[in-house]
């Protein structure tokens, strides 16, 4: 037999299969269960979830699948976790601040009731974490299918989604087993692209009738063997909802970029609410069937999702345990499609795989798996970082005072520094002030960084207004930093070798700068020690200027006498030539043939010569050239 129904599996075979996981690790313990509950109970009158827990009817059991209880055990079985009893789970509710629904109510979907058992969940689960640290087991890959193994070599995969909600994988074969008697059927709805598909359909054979009127007559003719499945009622529609060549509902384009107002948008939406309505009016007409399946399935996206569920009067309710997803791609909603994935769904997946393989499989899946990680140790907690002081009122207009000051010595802007210095000078402590750490300037005075910047007047008026102190060191630490971007013109002194003292002439950097200091010096010998603290070379006197200045005129005249002298031994005079004689040419004919374009006037001057006479002729205009050149760069 190459292909097994589901709900129709051979005994002989029933009888030889266990689950196929791909790591064995043990049957968690199961607690023990309230009396009155049998844990092997099962079929489709009892809950394996919760204990085993057994009902009358197919209502109760409803009212139980919508309880919290039951939601609570299968979000905790799904976690890896131990379903509780009935009794458990009240102290669990008791034991939370906020306590949710009790029971099936037509409240026990809110989203209140949800939060709560998210919250019982995830305590239990970090309870059991706690309780057994670093203990993590490789687990088998979550697929779609759970898969048993017959000896020798024969292995069934079943979709997942045929079990019962939560059913932990250990109970498949319980499910299985209990699956194989009864009569169940299905109903399935397809929706997309305004394409609708429907059926109830017959998943499994129905037990023999005896004591049937017609038994004579059956007696007398063949019974036709009946199929595995049947579809007991279909419908398909379409509806147009859809933009062509553009894709997405009418309804997914409002939402996103408002209502169109064209013709083909309102049609669109037409469609939309006549698919919606024809799809209620189908449900609601095959409520007695729906009510009695054991499944049903729903291929919808979100939006459209809520045409089966959540609306007022709806025949399926929205946490109803019956409800499953196709675990598989489908296609366009059609009646082949319906049928292909009913097929897809009851037929068994088969593989022949020996032991010795199936053990290979495992081991090299187990070595795949990535190494746990280390536990990182916990540095001890280092020193606090100390946390930024709170400045007072007056701190931050002291702070404000100095940035604006900085400020202005920094971009050489004079007339405003005078103004404020006027106003604040004595507040700030005098122009020899260091300049505060927190400014996180590298110059330690308001000379220093003037001459540094490069501003011949605010450094003028600070030595000989403000009188500063050129002889204040620069901070051997900051002078380090500084050694690299103080580089200018050559300094009449000698450059100080790394790591001695410097002072303000040291740190300026043009001729102009460092000329303000020699000045100074010149003029006040008697302020400071010039040529010795404050590391000046030598004054400077207007005398001495304008022998400086006399001195690079004569330099300069002397330069352009060279340049002469050397452009005239290069090129000899030329000797004078005689002038060519040009000879009258004739007028030509107007009405005679001419050339295209005109000609230039040196060339018409040198028209109709010999060519020595155009040698000649052209040397001349040279020579002319070059006694110009002389005569512009002896004025």
């Amino acid at each position: 037999m190459s292909h097994f129904h589901v709900y129709s599996l051979p005994v002989e075979l029933l009888d030889t299969l266990t689950p196929r996981n791909l790591v064995n690790e043990p049957r968690p313990i199961s607690p023990s269960p309230t009396p009155g509950a049998s844990t092997s109970t099962t079929g489709s009158r009892a809950c394996n979830v919760c204990n085993g827990a057994t009902f009358v009817d197919v209502e109760e059991q409803r009212v139980h699948f919508r309880s919290d209880w039951h939601r609570y055990n299968v979000k905790t079985r799904l976690n890896g976790g131990q379903s509780v009893s009935e009794v458990e789970f009240s102290k669990l509710v008791d034991g939370l601040e906020d306590s949710i629904s009790g029971s099936a109510s037509e409240d026990s979907d809110s989203d209140d009731s949800d939060d709560a058992i998210d919250a019982l969940v995830n305590k239990a689960t970090r309870k059991t974490r706690s309780q057994s640290p670093g203990q993590a087991r490789a687990s088998a890959p979550q697929t779609a299918l759970a898969w048993f193994h017959s000896p020798p070599a024969t292995q069934l995969g079943v979709y997942k989604a045929l079990f019962n909600s939560g059913v932990h994988q250990n109970d498949y074969l319980s499910e299985l087993k209990g699956m194989q008697h009864g009569g169940r059927t299905w109903a399935m709805f397809m929706v997309a692209g305004g394409h609708f598909a429907g059926a109830i359909v017959r998943v499994s054979r129905e037990s023999e009738d005896e004591g049937d009127e017609d038994s004579s007559q059956r007696k007398k003719k063949p019974k036709k063997p009946k199929s595995d499945t049947e579809v007991l009622k279909h419908k398909t529609f379409h509806r147009y909802t859809t933009r062509r060549k553009q894709g997405g509902s009418q309804g997914l384009n409002d939402n996103a970029k408002g209502n169109a107002k064209s013709a083909g948008a309102q049609l669109r939406r037409y469609g939309e609410q006549a698919l919606r309505d024809d799809i209620r009016n189908l449900i609601q007409e095959w409520a007695e069937e729906i009510d009695g399946c054991e499944r049903i399935w729903i291929r919808a996206s979100g939006t459209n999702r809520k045409i089966f569920v959540d609306y007022e009067g709806s025949v399926i309710a929205k946490g109803d345990g019956r409800l499953r997803t196709f675990p598989f791609p489908t296609r366009r909603p059609t009646q082949s499609e319906l049928s292909r994935c009913l097929m897809e769904l009851t037929r068994a997946k088969t593989s022949h795989l020996t032991e010795d393989a199936l053990r290979a499989q495992d081991e090299a899946y187990l070595a795949s798996l990535p190494k746990p990680k280390p536990v990182p140790v916990t540095a001890p907690p280092g020193p606090e970082k100390p946390k930024p002081v709170k400045l007072s009122k007056e701190e931050e207009i002291l702070r404000e005072k100095w940035s604006r000051l900085l400020e202005m010595v920094s971009k050489g802007r004079l007339d405003p520094l005078k103004a404020f210095w006027e106003r604040e000078g004595p507040n700030l402590g005098g122009v020899d002030t260091l300049i505060p750490d927190w400014a996180g300037e590298k110059r330690s005075t308001l000379l220093q960084l003037a001459a540094h910047a490069g501003h011949e007047d605010v450094t003028d008026w600070l030595l000989e207004n403000l009188h500063a102190d050129p002889t204040v060191d620069v901070p051997l630490a900051k002078a380090g930093e500084l050694e690299d971007d103080d580089s200018g013109d050559a300094s009449d002194s000698a450059k100080a070798p790394k790591g001695s003292r410097r002072t303000a002439y040291d740190l300026a950097r043009t001729r102009a700068v460092r000329d303000v200091f020699r000045r100074c010096a010149g003029a006040h010998p008697d302020w400071w020690d010039w040529f010795g603290a404050a590391r000046v070379p030598s004054a400077l006197s207007k005398e001495m200027e304008e022998e400086r200045d006399e001195k690079k005129k004569v330099r300069r005249k002397g330069l352009k006498d060279k340049v002469k002298e050397r452009e005239g031994k290069a090129k000899p005079p030329l000797e004078p030539e005689p002038k060519p004689v040009v000879q009258e040419q004739k007028v030509r004919d107007p009405t005679g043939p001419r050339k295209l374009g005109g000609a230039s006037g040196a060339v018409e001057g040198i028209a109709g010569l010999t060519p020595e006479m155009r040698a000649k002729v052209e040397r001349e205009r040279r020579a002319r050239a070059a006694e110009a050149r002389l005569n512009g760069i002896s004025k």
